[in-house]
């Protein structure tokens, strides 16, 4: 949380820190200098999803989208703003409705653009697909194949819609994509519809395979909520300088996107 700097401003620290705590519409200051205080900014993410959101063993947030994060509100403080920021885990399912309600200020989680989520989208950071993953033994091997089979996907994602959209399908949908895997993995559906750089993660372990070709070619964002254009216009100018950095290019190497 945010904390005055000076003695003589502590109460209009304490008020700060009382509205951070339920989100803002207007967070992100423009100026050519830091405010006075630092704004807090807090971003949700739902850790299970590897290679862009995950937990170590100890807990600890990890992933491709962490680190950019982290990145992106170095890379303001350095150029006129001041905020901080800190990591809200919630279910995927949850997010939107957080946003809406000022709980949170951004979503950093893998989104992708669906104009019936009623969110501010910032620029795309990553191009990805939906995709199916069945187990590597599995009688699975078109997408054709997934008609009228049991198909698992994570809520509230667009791999859910694809889901429902395969003829005949029969579709389980769960908050934890680590569940569904595991579901995955002991027979109780029969293919995982979800983001082709995750799935690929999880087929390295040579345990599942990811079909060919593509339910969806979709795009990846951070989500804030409507009118909120001054926190996604700094976020978007960082997230510009983030994409043309080397620690972009040394990131996506290190997570295999």
């Amino acid at each position: 949380m945010k904390t005055g700097k000076m003695i003589n401003a502590l109460l209009a620290g304490l008020m700060a820190v009382s509205m951070a705590g339920c989100g803002s519409n207007d967070k992100a200051s423009g100026g050519d200098a830091p405010a006075a205080d630092a704004q807090n900014i807090i971003i949700a993410i739902s850790p299970d999803y590897p290679p862009f959101d995950d937990l170590t063993t100890d807990g600890e947030l990890t992933g491709f989208d962490v680190e950019m994060g982290d990145w992106i509100f170095d890379w303001l403080n350095e150029n006129g703003y001041s905020f901080t920021h800190e990591w809200k885990q919630l279910s995927f399912d949850t997010i939107i409705s957080a946003i809406q309600a000022n709980q949170v200020d951004l979503g950093l989680s893998g989104f992708t653009y669906d104009p019936e989520r009623k969110v501010l989208f910032s620029d795309p950071y990553y191009g990805s697909a939906e995709v199916a993953m069945v187990t590597a033994d599995s009688a699975i091997k078109t997408l054709d194949d997934l008609a009228n089979k049991a198909i698992g996907a994570q809520a509230g994602t667009t791999g859910e819609q694809c889901a429902n959209e395969i003829e005949g399908a029969v579709v389980t949908a769960m908050q934890d994509m680590g569940i569904l895997v595991e579901t995955l993995k002991t027979g109780g559906i029969d293919a995982l519809i979800l983001d082709e750089p995750v799935a690929k993660n999880y087929a390295a372990s040579g345990a599942f395979t990811v079909l060919d070709g593509a339910l969806i070619d979709e795009e990846t964002h951070i989500i804030a909520a409507e009118g909120n254009t001054e926190l996604m216009d700094a976020v978007n100018k960082a997230l510009k300088a983030f994409l043309e950095s080397d620690e972009c290019k040394a990131l996506k190497e290190k997570y295999g996107l």
